[in-house]
């Protein structure tokens, strides 16, 4: 069942009971720590906060709307919901989709492995012989990946879950030699699940931003300028920061 959740932070509480009559709807997978994940009954995490940060200067409230990743572009197409954020990366094929708004984050893709497995390094999912299964995400840029640099070539078999806690459960129990996700994710998988690490070498470097319906024009010139002062005065980077402290 969708968790359909309300999200209202300090900075949205400090407008005027008026210019929060209307709510922006935004769509995400709250699987996806530290970028949205469910803490009591609250969605929580980097997008949740910088998505408050950005409706609160617009002058709206924020709802946000639980459901499956590959359920978001279809959400904000329809109009079921404004704008989908979740830790979603930059692509051609979806920007055929829907419109994406400026990035705010940057994200890499990595590899989690049991301890002790054969593989040691991204190179060894395309090595000559390779016959490995992939654990992904359905629909992620790991699924996307996956598909066209191992499955097409022949070098393994993709494994899809509705989430990557799942992806990583099929791991522990054995089901699938390893799983394709973003980094910060990843960290947080593996620091809850005895035996398991994330690989050195990444597999990827990707941009993250939100997506908004083609024919909102308005609406994404109205996001991208709030998210551009969020970014200039320091906003964006501390809400990061909070969730990501540097090493």
């Amino acid at each position: 069942m969708k968790k359909i959740l309300a999200l209202a932070l300090v900075l949205a509480m400090a407008l005027p009971a008026a210019a929060l009559a209307d709510t922006l709807i935004m769509a995400t997978n709250a699987s996806f720590p530290p970028y949205e994940y469910v803490e009591g009954d609250v969605i929580v995490g980097i997008d949740a906060e910088i998505a408050a940060a950005i409706c609160a200067k617009l002058g709206y409230e924020l709802q946000i709307d639980d459901m499956e990743f590959d359920s978001i572009i279809p959400a904000v197409q329809s109009g079921k919901a404004d704008f989908g954020m979740a830790g979603m990366t930059v692509t051609q094929e979806r920007a055929q989709l829907i419109n994406f708004s400026e990035s705010y984050a940057t994200g890499i893709q990595a590899i989690i492995v049991k301890e002790g497995s054969p593989i040691t390094q991204a190179s060894d999912l395309t090595a000559e012989g390779a016959n490995y299964t992939i654990g992904v995400q359905l629909s992620t840029t790991g699924d996307l990946y996956a598909t066209w640099d191992i499955e097409d070539e022949g070098f393994g078999t993709v494994s899809r879950f509705p989430n990557g806690n799942d992806a990583v459960i099929a791991l522990v129990g054995g089901k699938v030699d390893c799983v394709i996700i973003d980094n910060e994710p990843a960290k947080a998988y593996v620091a809850a699940n005895q035996g398991l690490l994330v690989l050195e070498t990444e597999y990827t470097v990707e941009n993250y931003a939100a997506c908004i319906a083609k024919d909102n024009e308005e609406l994404l010139a109205n996001f991208n300028a709030a998210l551009a002062e969020l970014i200039a005065d320091g906003t964006v980077q501390a809400i990061i920061d909070k969730y990501i402290p540097a090493e």
